[in-house]
């Protein structure tokens, strides 16, 4: 075990990214997830058993409508019949297991739609994993920062699959810095306690994955924040096309080459997994 007092940066990277590697393995990991669908009407789920429905507007989650011998528990109980799934957005979220390392939940989009994902722990992606490709440890782009409260503020972000629309999420504030002669402000958006920031650089498409990557970060109660680039992070959709990821917003995108952090996801013969 490393001892975290003691340890030098470059040991406590390399026990950081032996954990990034365990995680995205895991039956809910990022390669886990094999589909993510929309449920608008009564429908059959590609890969897993069940008719699923939308239930009606304001009600949280999905209806799935299945025999004994399709063996779906949901929240435990075998459905002969219907049964009603809720959705993450509810306080008490329903839980799937169709058998054999797969499972599923269901997540809530815009405008009270919801859909169902479904998770393999024994998917092709994980059988054909081969590691995440990093840069070495580099101590240049560890950078004391700032971080400014906009109580109240959003900020529109396209996604992946969504075609050119955006989506307001919540900017709890800005996170500043100077590097070189330049100073950043970069956007950092919410994820569950911690602030995520979404960025770009001029790796992006070519040694490193093309829609960018994920920092995420808290703030001590003085604002001061340590922006450890090294810990840059892949997003979901590098891992799993069934993910829909925030793109870059333009005060997040970098003209120079951020060389830290995670590159891309390789497949077990060198080649990239996606």
């Amino acid at each position: 075990m490393t001892d975290t007092q003691t340890a030098a940066p470059e040991e406590l990277h390399a026990a950081y990214r032996a954990r990034r590697e365990q995680v995205v393995v895991q039956p809910l990991g990022n390669l886990a997830l094999v589909n993510t669908q929309w449920v608008d009407t009564e429908q059959p789920i590609w890969g897993v058993p069940g008719t699923w429905a939308p239930l009606p507007a304001g009600e949280s989650g999905l209806r799935v409508t299945a025999t004994a011998a399709d063996n779906i528990r949901v929240d435990g109980e075998l459905v002969d019949g219907e049964a009603i799934v809720a959705g993450k957005d509810a306080e008490k979220p329903g839980e799937i297991d169709f058998g054999g390392g797969v499972q599923g939940f269901v997540i809530a989009g815009a405008e009270g739609t919801y859909a169902l994902r479904v998770w393999d722990s024994n998917s092709e992606a994980i059988q054909n994993f081969g590691g995440i490709d990093t840069f070495d440890y580099n101590p240049d782009w560890v950078v004391q920062a700032k971080f400014t409260p906009l109580p109240g503020a959003t900020l529109p972000f396209e996604h992946v699959k969504d075609e050119g629309k955006t989506r307001e999420l919540e900017m709890p504030g800005e996170i500043s810095f100077e590097k070189d002669g330049v100073e950043y402000r970069l956007a950092a958006i919410k994820s569950g306690r911690a602030l995520q920031i979404v960025f770009a650089d001029s790796t992006s498409g070519d040694s490193t994955y093309s829609v960018g990557r994920f920092l995420f970060v808290a703030p001590d109660a003085e604002g001061n924040v340590v922006l450890d680039f090294n810990r840059a992070v892949l997003p979901p959709c590098a891992f799993s096309y069934a993910f829909n990821c925030p793109l870059p917003p333009k005060q997040n995108r970098f003209s120079v080459a951020i060389e830290a952090g995670e590159k891309n996801v390789l497949a077990k013969d060198g080649s990239l997994l996606h």
